[in-house]
Formats: structure tokens, sequence, C-alpha cells
């Protein structure tokens, strides 16, 4: 079938944007790609119902799915912090986490 190119914006690795940090045409690395026909048509009726640009659609949609399906990064990031943190808890800290642990449903 037929293919449409769509644009989309994705963030650099040097900052975090929030989409109100733009207005009108967003900075960001700019990639073709082909869609179906159908996924372009619905693609483009969510985005006007949302009140959001194509390439913020794309952008959000892209950076939930990859949430979804990259695990291990965050797995990998929360381990990072965990080892920057002090080995030892404070006794008092231990013992709240132990009694919350055993009260919670598994």
């Amino acid at each position: 079938g037929d293919r449409r190119a769509a644009w989309a914006n994705a963030s650099g690795p040097r900052r975090r944007h929030q989409w109100s940090d733009f207005d009108g045409y967003t900075h960001g690395m700019k990639t073709a790609i082909s869609l179906p026909d159908a996924v372009f048509h619905a693609a483009e009726r969510q985005a006007r119902r949302a009140q959001k640009s194509r390439s913020q659609l794309y952008a959000e949609a892209l950076s939930e799915y990859l949430s979804r399906h990259a695990p291990d990064e965050v797995t990998e990031a929360m381990n990072h912090v965990v080892d920057q943190l002090d080995a030892a808890p404070e006794p008092f800290v231990l013992t709240a986490a132990q009694s919350v642990l055993a009260r919670s449903e598994w």
C-alpha cells in the first residue's frame, strides 16, 4: 500500500525538553519515517483531538513505547542511584521498611 513520510522530533541527549519549552516549530533531531496510510490517518485524528502537533504526538508515543520496552535501562539507572546511596540504612528506616513490607499484600 501507499506509505507517507512523517516527521518526528526526538530530544537530544543534553537536556530533556518539555513540550512547553518550544513555540511552534520544535528543536531536536529531525527524522523521516514511513507509516502505513491507516496509521498515519489515525495519528492525524488523534493529534487533532488532543490538540497536539504531529511531532509532539509521535515523540510522546515513542517515549512511552521506549519506557515500556526498555525496562533494563530503567533498572540500570535505579541500580546506579542505589549504588550511590549509603550502604547501611539507619535502624529506624530499616525497621519501618520491614514493617511496611510485612503488611503489604504481595
